[in-house]
């Protein structure tokens, strides 16, 4: 069993000296009620966390990336980045990118250390094709300087013509993987589709092994609104598609609907009742319709998902996509503590260039409140806040800005805010004769000891 120490009581300290066993199935544990995974053929998930409160730190000797098999991963802690900001993010309303754009982008993807690229969707156009192709040309044959060579994807709809558009793109890469779905959800298959189950399971069967056939070893399936599918039938088409040579099963919430909990049970019954589901890798792809895609995404790894498939900056159709940078360095940051000691191949501090990058290409800015991204991510205006920051930085920064490559000219964070600029102007000038009145400016800047004691 692992341990766990953890004091619920606001006004104590994290101690040492005490410890408690815990288990996402126990009462106790503070996070039961996000996390709790019930499986008919269960495996407990267990987790150590140390009481220090420690944040995230380039000084941890980093763990090497395990050798690419599509259907397997050596390391069972290891979490391959699928990374789809060059299709599902570039469909987000307003995203235009150039063949050149996308060259540039993916090469920062390859870079920053993402396992698989997703590069582009062929057959939505010549031009996609094109952009899909030179990427598996260029980037899917080029190593980095830590020797990776990141796997090439095109996406494909369940029929023969994009699933050849898809493999005539990607299959100059060293690494080449097709992507092909069908929705199989009930409200999906009666009103989108209009086909019967029988149909869906017969079409997803044939069209993965007809990639396969092309000389494609690895084939990704997704079965679309898998979040609002019958349990039953996800398991029957899921089983189907592994016999025809799937090697990653891609389970979308597509349209952002379920909460953690669900999301993370879905994956666990998808893990215990799928007939050969120990031969392919689970993925997990979260929208954020309900603002959850990033907490999705974790429950879905936690519950034995070993792919997430994220976009830079969180873009995508409609609320968008999980944000590549919140699950990586959620990851680096709890991976060990809470999460079982799961981690990536992501060189964090590539973050910052490749946001920048696609906030440029895409025209999609950045809101300034952004997790880890964001303009304000490191800034500090609280009187209380930069206080703290001036004792110690862990008192308000859990991430080092230089993890994710952020170098700011301000090292505290310190900003002075529009409040502290008007006051001190109307001090100086209508109260103190525009000499300066240091008595009033000193009151705003209070500390935790002004206040507290």
């Amino acid at each position: 069993m692992a341990s766990i120490s953890l004091s619920l009581n606001p006004h104590r300290h994290f101690s040492s000296s005490t410890t408690t066993t815990s288990s996402f199935a126990s009462s106790t544990n503070p996070f039961r009620n996000l996390f709790q995974f019930h499986s008919t053929k269960p495996t407990i998930l267990q987790f150590t966390t140390t009481t220090r409160i420690s944040c995230c730190s380039l000084s941890a000797p980093p763990r090497l990336r395990p050798e690419y098999v599509p259907n397997r991963i050596s390391d069972p802690n290891y979490v391959r980045i699928f990374d789809t900001t060059l299709r599902d993010g570039e469909q987000s309303p307003g995203a235009t990118m150039t063949t050149k754009e996308k060259l540039d982008i993916a090469r920062q993807l390859a870079k920053l250390g993402v396992d698989i690229i997703e590069a582009g969707f062929p057959a939505s156009s010549e031009a996609d094709l094109e952009a899909v192709k030179l990427i598996a040309q260029q980037v899917g044959n080029a190593v980095t300087e830590d020797g990776h060579v990141p796997v090439i994807c095109g996406l494909a709809r369940c029929n023969k013509n994009d699933i050849d558009m898809a493999w005539e793109a990607v299959k100059h890469a060293k690494k080449p993987r097709i992507h092909t779905f069908i929705a199989t959800s009930e409200i999906h298959m009666k009103y989108k589709l209009k086909k019967s189950k029988e149909e869906v399971v017969e079409r997803a069967r044939s069209m993965v092994s007809y990639a396969r056939s092309l000389g494609c070893q690895d084939v990704e399936f997704s079965p679309e609104d898998a979040g609002r599918s019958e349990r039953e039938f996800l398991y029957q088409i899921l089983g189907e598609v592994i016999k025809a040579g799937a090697t990653t099963l891609n389970i979308p919430d597509t349209v952002g609907y379920t909460m953690p909990n669900e999301f993370g049970q879905l994956i666990a019954d998808i893990k215990s009742n799928t007939p050969g589901i120990e031969d392919v890798i689970i993925s997990t792809h979260c929208q954020n319709d309900l603002g959850l895609s990033t907490a999705n995404t974790l429950a879905g790894a936690c519950a034995g998902a070993r792919q997430v498939e994220v976009t830079i900056n969180g873009i995508g159709e409609r609320a968008g996509n999980a944000s590549l940078e919140e699950v990586v360095m959620a990851l680096k940051c709890r991976g060990d503590q809470v999460m079982g000691g799961l981690y990536t191949g992501i060189n964090t501090q590539h973050i910052v260039m490749a946001s920048k990058m696609v906030e440029e290409y895409s025209g999609l800015l950045v809101q300034p409140h952004k997790a880890i991204v964001g303009a304000n991510a490191f800034a500090h205006e609280s009187g209380i806040h930069q206080d703290g920051m001036l004792k110690h930085k862990n008192t308000y920064e859990i991430i080092s800005p230089e993890d994710i490559g952020l170098h700011r000219s301000n090292e505290s964070g310190i900003v002075l805010g529009k409040l502290r600029y008007a006051v001190r102007y109307l001090t100086d000038f209508f109260f103190c004769g525009g000499f300066g009145c240091p008595w009033v400016f000193n009151l705003l800047r209070y500390s935790d000891d002004d206040v507290y004691n």
